[in-house]
């Protein structure tokens, strides 16, 4: 059935219905993927593997994603290398390239702060210096919601056109803040293009791996007292759900990528079958200070700014512009990952049995 209806659409592409007039058939697209061994790279090799509008699927990393196919070209990247940007040009245009989506990021806030911005700050000048060496279609990065910043003046809901504020002494933020800057830069250097920033919020799900389910994951989930903001999430399949429609439909700007619906931390809490650990702000920051250092917390005294005001973005722009519709709430993201939790954990029960 593959193959029948692949011939129909090379007919269509060879003569113009009812005209007999030969047309030029319509180009398939060469997608390339930094970051491809994150969550989201991942998923979108495997996609794009699927994707008979796309001939080829390009990675550039360390390794290859273990969802690679026979469409996927591999290329021993490293984006911390100095001149690394020649060697992107150069792959960029040998398989010309028209879309890249870069999601070399850090997934979780680490200690290792020096190699994150390599990473990030100066990985992105790279990639952004070969897109522009190589006049490259489509650009599609991935941001998050926390370059708005938690911030007690903060209006119920964050939209694109709100100052990026960030989160005060959080590298992980800041070097997010940068790769904006420097992206929409690019984008005003390269009017030809276009340019799509996603700006996710947190990622919850059965299956991703982040700071906020590891936070979620303990038995006493630590709070501040006499704080309880509303969150919100994106659920796992709608964040790649967003980058593929990215893909599909290049629309130029800034877009928030979060699901319907904000619940309170304590719901979220109650819903995720954990117990809320309140503690005096004080305490919380020395207390979370002294883990980091020890390496025992999934993110550093600055995420508690997360636990006392809101961080709610506005999706409006996404669903109106980039026609991005969630399919998965809040509630259902935080369920869908308690679900998960408590198979695990029965499982690592009945073993320790």
């Amino acid at each position: 059935m593959t193959s029948q209806s692949g011939n129909r659409g090379s007919e269509e592409g060879a003569f113009e219905r009812g005209t007999g007039l030969r047309r030029k058939p319509r180009r398939r697209r060469v997608v390339a993927v930094t970051g491809a061994n994150t969550f989201l790279g991942r998923n979108i090799v495997g996609l794009m593997e699927e994707e008979p509008d796309v001939s080829s699927v390009v990675v550039l990393d360390l390794k290859n994603a273990r969802t690679a196919g026979p469409k996927t070209r591999f290329y021993e990247v490293d984006l911390t290398q100095p001149g690394v940007e020649s060697r992107v040009a150069e792959i960029l245009h040998a398989e010309e390239v028209d879309t890249l989506v870069h999601l070399a990021f850090v997934t979780n806030p680490t200690q290792a702060t020096a190699w994150a911005h390599e990473l990030q700050s100066v990985g992105t000048m790279h990639v952004l210096s070969a897109c522009q060496k190589h006049g490259l279609a489509h650009l599609i990065v991935r941001s998050s919601v926390l370059v708005y910043g938690a911030h007690p003046d903060n209006p119920n809901f964050l939209d694109e056109d709100r100052a990026l504020r960030g989160l005060h002494g959080s590298s992980f933020v800041a070097d997010r803040l940068d790769v904006e800057r420097q992206v929409w830069r690019y984008a005003e250097e390269q009017p030809e293009g276009s340019v799509t920033v996603l700006r996710m919020g947190a990622l919850l799900g059965p299956t991703v791996d982040n700071y906020v389910s590891r936070w979620l994951s303990r038995r006493a989930v630590p709070t501040v007292m006499g704080f309880d903001p509303l969150l919100q999430f994106v659920h796992e399949v709608d964040a790649v759900a967003a980058v593929r429609l990215a893909i599909e439909r290049p629309v130029h700007g800034a877009f928030n990528i979060v699901a319907e619906g904000v619940l309170p931390l304590s719901t979220v809490i109650k819903l995720a079958g954990r117990v809320g650990l309140p503690i005096p702000y004080r305490i919380f920051r020395q207390i979370a200070s002294l883990l980091w250092v020890a390496q025992l917390s999934e993110a550093p005294p600055s995420f508690v700014a997360l636990l006392r005001y809101l961080c709610v973005a506005d999706g409006a722009h996404a669903r109106d512009e980039l026609g991005f519709h969630p399919v998965y709430s809040s509630r259902d993201a935080v369920l869908d990952f308690e679900g998960a939790l408590r198979l695990r954990e029965a499982r690592l029960l009945r073993e320790a049995v």
